[in-house]
């Protein structure tokens, strides 16, 4: 790909931005970005959380006006009002939670905004779902539709726009490692007929993969910009943390560094599950000790979020039993656990654990009113609290009074995490606690967890990163298929054995 982008390189960009600066209440939030993307490129856009890549994005898709600088489509300056103006210039963004009405059917969901007959729109729509190889009844409804299906129909959205520009927002994120390369595949065929793509996420190795180019923002401005084969994870790190910050390496706290070299010993389990099934899984049985990090791996769907819903009570179809500190839970509810030491983060924040319309402060105590005051909520002890949290986890906001849904999304993860702290819990179940943030928000993660353990609270940690979970945990238990198939420590705690028993090769793991 290198050769036909140093051709790009000197006729005329797809996309263009050129001394584009944005300020919100006098605090500027882009410094004058350059940034293009040439005809099929995939230009990776990374950045930390404030970096000012979200509202890069959002001027490129006509959500914010530029208030200085210029935005060029295919050389000729153009000024975008509105997600509309942008879809008529031929400018689609592919959410990261696609937006599918579940009662419409598929031809429905595609034909909102579109002024054509239902036979007109049924022969535009299915070419294009031939070319991106999305088998798909039309007339199923959205309901019905997997994660990566529903991605599918954004992104025929877009074509039936006529876009010849792509901006996809951390679109694996809750992908399995499969349907993300079909993605990939798909991404490339769209390349190939001369559309350009924006590519944004988390996840170095996927950046490393799919990217033609890589730019990296921090405070409002280009810090790097080079074709991907330039360069390394450890270089796109170092450029997204402040140029004082101190040589990093893509993760900076080992598990030595964050649990000390602890064993259970004769010490007594925190939290023990015992036979613990459901429709997602069976028979699961562990034991989690004071101050140790149990990773729980697998893939996506082998069963691991549905067993820690099982756990706090949020499946109530669910058999087997449950003991904090030798104490048995019965008739288990989140509100039971929370009093018994048991706190549960979830992995949708947005969905189950932040209340984005109201200041941040209200999800930081909504776990402990009953502490706050008996018939009126003691206010200055709720802001001493959350001012408290603030502080010690390293949340960057004006103010608790915040609303949460203005946040980046590494301090609303925060803001999650501080709800769950604030209820003094003896067990955390952290279920993929850095998805979606970056590598500075990753560390305070880490630390966080360190802190945990070094308390003796016991924290059962998710990930789809496998190297994180193996880098963070002293134990790992592995699922498949909705059972632990195999558990790791000590020297035999790797990468390799990991993986391998995650995609059910393992010894003794049925495939």
């Amino acid at each position: 790909m290198t050769s036909t982008l140093a051709g790009q390189a000197a006729t005329e960009p797809l996309l263009e931005l050129r001394g584009v600066w944005k300020v919100f209440a006098g605090v500027p939030v882009l410094r004058g970005i350059d940034f293009d993307l040439q005809r099929g490129e995939i230009h990776a856009l990374l950045g930390g959380n404030g970096s000012g890549k979200s509202t890069t994005m959002k001027i490129i898709s006509g959500a914010y006006s530029i208030d200085e600088g210029t935005l060029r489509l295919e050389g000729k300056v153009v000024r975008l009002d509105s997600p509309r103006s942008a879809h008529e210039q031929g400018i689609y963004m592919v959410p990261q939670e696609p937006h599918i009405f579940p009662h419409l059917s598929v031809i429905e969901n595609l034909g909102i905004g579109l002024r054509m007959n239902p036979e007109e729109l049924r022969s535009r729509v299915e070419p294009l779902l031939s070319d991106l190889g999305f088998d798909v009844d039309l007339d199923e409804q959205g309901a019905f539709l997997s994660i990566a299906q529903q991605q599918l129909l954004e992104i025929t959205r877009g074509l039936l726009h006529n876009a010849s520009v792509l901006i996809f927002d951390e679109p694996t994120s809750a992908l399995t490692f499969r349907e993300a390369k079909q993605l990939f595949e798909r991404m490339r065929r769209l390349t190939a007929q001369g559309i350009g793509i924006i590519f944004i996420s988390h996840r170095m190795g996927e950046v490393m993969e799919i990217s033609d180019r890589i730019s990296v923002l921090r405070d409002g401005t280009v810090v790097l910009n080079d074709l991907t084969e330039n360069l390394s994870p450890h270089d796109l790190v170092k450029a997204m943390l402040p140029p004082d910050a101190s040589d990093v390496k893509s993760r900076e706290l080992s598990k030595t560094e964050i649990a000390g070299d602890r064993g259970v010993g004769d010490r007594k389990p925190v939290l023990e599950i015992a036979n613990l099934s459901s429709e997602a899984f069976s028979n699961a049985s562990f034991k989690l000790y004071p101050g140790e990090v149990l990773g729980l791996a697998g893939l996506v769907g082998s069963g691991r979020t549905e067993l820690c819903e099982a756990v706090v009570g949020l499946d109530m179809h669910s058999r087997g039993s449950v003991f904090i500190g030798g104490s048995e839970l019965r008739r288990r509810s989140p509100a039971v656990c929370r009093r018994h030491g048991l706190v549960y983060v979830p992995e949708d924040r947005h969905a189950h654990g932040i209340f984005l319309d109201l200041p941040s402060i209200y999800t930081i105590t909504a776990g402990i009113l009953d502490r706050l005051g008996e018939i009126f909520i003691d206010s200055t002890k709720e802001k001493d609290i959350g001012e408290g949290f603030v502080e010690s986890l390293n949340i960057k906001l004006n103010s608790i009074w915040q609303l949460a849904g203005t946040l980046s999304g590494g301090n609303q993860q925060k803001v999650v995490l501080a709800g769950a702290l604030a209820t003094n819990p003896r067990v955390v179940l952290l279920d993929e606690p850095t998805r979606g943030i970056d590598a500075s928000a990753r560390q305070d993660v880490y630390r966080l967890i360190r802190s945990l353990t070094a308390s003796g609270v016991g924290v059962l940690l998710i990930s789809s990163e496998l190297e994180e979970v193996v880098d963070l945990s002293d134990r790992v238990l592995v699922m498949h298929k909705g059972r632990i198939v195999a558990e790791f420590s000590g020297d035999e705690l790797d990468l390799d054995r990991v993986t391998e028993a995650s995609f059910g090769l393992a010894e003794g793991v049925a495939s």
